[in-house]
């Protein structure tokens, strides 16, 4: 089991190009099964979650690849 205070603090890398999404900043959670759908990254170019303009990426818990000690793989394009 993991605690979602455990995968926020994690670093997202996309396995795709290798490059760093940043930690997750919201996770989504169907109600009605209860399980993790998506987790959320910040934007390209957001400085901190807090300045800039672009759309935040939902990354769908399919295309994790693997959840390690420090870092989430993910395949993201």
């Amino acid at each position: 089991m993991i605690k979602t205070s455990d995968l926020k603090i994690k670093e997202v890398v996309n396995v795709v190009d290798g490059k760093r999404l940043g930690a997750i900043t919201d996770i989504e959670i169907d109600i009605e099964s209860g399980r993790l759908t998506a987790i959320v990254v910040p934007g390209p170019g957001r400085f901190l979650g807090l300045f800039g303009r672009n759309e935040d990426v939902v990354i769908p818990w399919d295309k994790i690849s693997k959840i390690g000690v420090d870092c989430i793989l993910v395949e993201s394009p």
